[in-house]
């Protein structure tokens, strides 16, 4: 249901666009837990997705990333104006912004996109949702949908997140931004981890290229494969416990990469359960869960990845336990409690 809203607004965004100079929304990739599949409760379920951005025509994207950190590298979406003086030669309806006066562009053509969506020179991920709500208002009402779903949305300083609601279905879906680096399967996105991040900062996003790991888990592995499920319950247990469910999820997928998919089944089900917490267990007493995208020359070649990413040292998802004595401390507390559960 989500996927398909999705797939129709795309067009009625390119369309609306097609005489001005926002960002162009490309086909939307479902990303998280719910299109992995394995959520840990089908209560407060999110629906998340990504929808890659590409410039308009006459703007180029320019990613300027900073040094890596723990997990995601913060970046700036820098936006630069192209010359299109050969599109006017050819006879498209479009003036040149680089060779035209300020004011033949205001009176002949709609605004670039760094009068509208940027703070200063770099995409705005504030400045861009908003626009995508006001779109998705007017959208909306030329859908199919709207005559049977009731759409609600939930204001959200770096995501677009609804609802759809119909007798007694209900979905809820959170909508991020991304620019693509390269033709890699690796996004900054507009998602947030942290208060007071600035507008001008997207973080770089794995989830594309780990949903994809799924699929490609999906299709080798054998029709009965619980892999999906060992996952999902060991993090239905850790509601409440201090773990993140994304440390799991990486143990999980380092397991995944090394024991037979054949061994995945419902008759090894408690021994894979039981590598999974010794793996974890292992983690903490060395302080140290490595990344499993960057730095893995195991990840599967058919997923498109940055050209130093293999490579790359991984990063520690366990550092902050190695720096605090404290939190290790309390990480192995909820190993036991993880245990009794």
């Amino acid at each position: 249901v989500i996927m398909d809203l999705m797939d129709k607004l795309i067009p009625i965004f390119g369309q609306g666009l097609s005489k001005s100079f926002y960002p162009v929304p490309q086909q939307a990739i479902g990303v998280g837990s719910a299109f992995e599949g394995w959520s840990p409760s089908a209560q407060d379920l999110v629906y998340n997705v990504l929808a890659p951005l590409s410039p308009p025509p006459g703007h180029a994207f320019h990613l300027e990333l900073d040094a890596a950190g723990v997990l995601q590298r913060n970046c700036c979406v820098r936006v630069e104006l192209l010359c299109t003086c050969t599109r006017e030669q050819l006879g498209e309806d479009m003036l040149c912004f680089l060779h035209h006066s300020e004011e033949e562009l205001r009176r002949k053509q709609d605004p670039s996109l760094l009068h509208t969506l940027c703070t200063g020179t770099y995409l705005d991920v504030e400045k861009t949702v908003h626009w995508f709500y006001r779109s998705v208002r007017v959208a909306w009402l030329l859908l199919p949908q709207s005559r049977h779903w009731h759409l609600m949305l939930q204001p959200s300083s770096r995501s677009c997140r609804f609802q759809l609601s119909r007798d007694q279905e209900s979905f809820t879906a959170e909508v991020i931004f991304g620019v693509q680096q390269g033709d890699s399967d690796i996004f900054v996105g507009s998602q947030s981890t942290e208060a007071g991040i600035p507008s001008t900062t997207w973080l770089e996003t794995y989830a594309v290229a780990e949903a994809k790991f799924f699929r490609h888990i999906s299709m080798q592995a054998p029709h009965d494969s619980w892999h999906c499920k060992c996952l999902q319950l060991l993090s239905r247990i850790l509601v409440g416990v201090g773990f993140s469910s994304y440390a799991l999820k990486t143990v999980v997928m380092h397991l995944l990469s090394t024991v037979p998919l054949t061994q995945w089944c419902r008759k090894d089900f408690w021994r894979r359960m039981m590598d999974t917490l010794k793996y974890l267990r292992c983690s903490l007493d060395t302080k140290q869960l490595n990344h499993f995208v960057i730095g893995n020359e195991r990840f599967p070649m058919e997923i498109s990845l940055p050209s130093d990413f293999r490579v790359a040292e991984a990063p520690n998802l366990f550092q902050h336990l190695a720096s605090n004595p404290d939190a290790h401390m309390k990480a192995m507390q909820e190993y036991v409690h993880l245990l009794h559960q």
